[in-house]
């Protein structure tokens, strides 16, 4: 069960390690784009290359999708980056429901864990199985991996190596379960060994617009953590009064100390620098509104940098 673009390298190992996919089920077709056409999901496109079979239910209790699911009466059900599911369906299998999670858990429940794992600054997160419950993302652990997160990375660059170390773990999972080798372990556990739980809300375009008055380490966090999409939001003031909206895709901290209040701008190298509360930000890559994402080197062609007020 799966959706995203995630949980294609999970499907495709159990493919390769020879398990029978019975069913492979994901969200219904839908429009997409500027032509509003119809868009599979990366798992449908999967599967149809695959020659699977595909279950797309609107809803998840419909009682023809339920009547099929318990006539495939599968073994073992893998959720990887899909919806909640209700009881009935998460109970039916023998052997259990598990679900990958992007995140070291109880670390970051919820629908955005690699996001918020940078945007927090952690130098760690990982994935984790666990089998699914009444609630969200709080069932028994099955297995955690481990992997640290570099100083530069973005949101996009940590999914992506997520997905496949979660892919291997999806596998080792499935193989535990099936030789009845599983040691679970209560996430109660874990959290008394936390100093802090983090959740990992949903995001929206509203959360995204940065704030100049944060410390430079944090602004560097915010930007990356949001790298690619939803991409961390700003408007660039202009001398004439006029201004725009920009999305900032990378940047760096320099460590050097705040030249000015938050938000001012100093132009230097063919880039340029922000004033933050404690420090200074180098933007990298930047995209200015109706314009592609280019670096900035490229921004500042295309500007008067004397008319450049800062940012807000």
């Amino acid at each position: 069960m799966g959706t995203a673009s995630f949980a294609v390298p999970s499907l495709k190992k159990l493919l390769d390690h020879g398990y029978q996919i019975a069913a492979v089920v994901t969200a219904p077709d839908k429009p997409a784009g500027r032509g509003r056409k119809i868009r599979y999901s990366p798992v449908k496109e999967f599967a149809l290359e695959n020659k699977l079979n595909i279950l797309q239910p609107e809803k998840l209790k419909n009682e023809s999708f339920v009547s099929h699911m318990k006539a495939i009466n599968p073994d073992i059900q893998v959720v990887v980056a899909f919806r909640m599911l209700p009881e009935i369906i998460w109970k039916l299998p023998k052997k259990g429901t598990f679900n990958l999670h992007s995140s070291l858990l109880p670390q970051f429940r919820g629908a955005a864990p690699i996001n918020h794992a940078i945007i927090n600054g952690f130098s760690e997160t990982g994935v984790t199985t666990f089998f699914i419950d009444e609630k969200i993302d709080t069932g028994q652990i099955i297995f955690r991996e481990k992997t640290g997160i570099s100083e530069s990375e973005t949101a996009g660059e940590l999914h992506d190596r997520l997905m496949v170390l979660g892919a291997e773990l999806v596998v080792k999972t499935v193989k535990a379960i099936e030789a009845g080798a599983v040691k679970l372990t209560p996430q109660e556990e874990l959290i008394k060994a936390e100093d802090k739980i983090y959740p990992a809300p949903k995001i929206f375009r509203e959360d995204c617009k940065i704030n100049w008055e944060d410390t430079a380490a944090d602004i560097h966090n915010f930007i990356r953590g949001l790298s690619p999409i939803p991409g961390a939001h700003s408007t660039i003031e202009f001398q004439n009064g006029n201004h725009k909206g920009i999305k900032i895709f990378r940047s760096q901290k320099t460590g050097e100390k705040a030249f000015g209040k938050p938000g001012v701008i100093r132009f230097v190298n063919s880039g340029f620098e922000v004033a933050c509360s404690d420090g200074i930000i180098r933007i990298l890559e930047i995209q200015l509104e109706g314009k592609r994402k280019m670096t900035t080197e490229e921004f500042l062609r295309g500007i008067n940098t004397k008319e450049v007020v800062r940012l807000a």
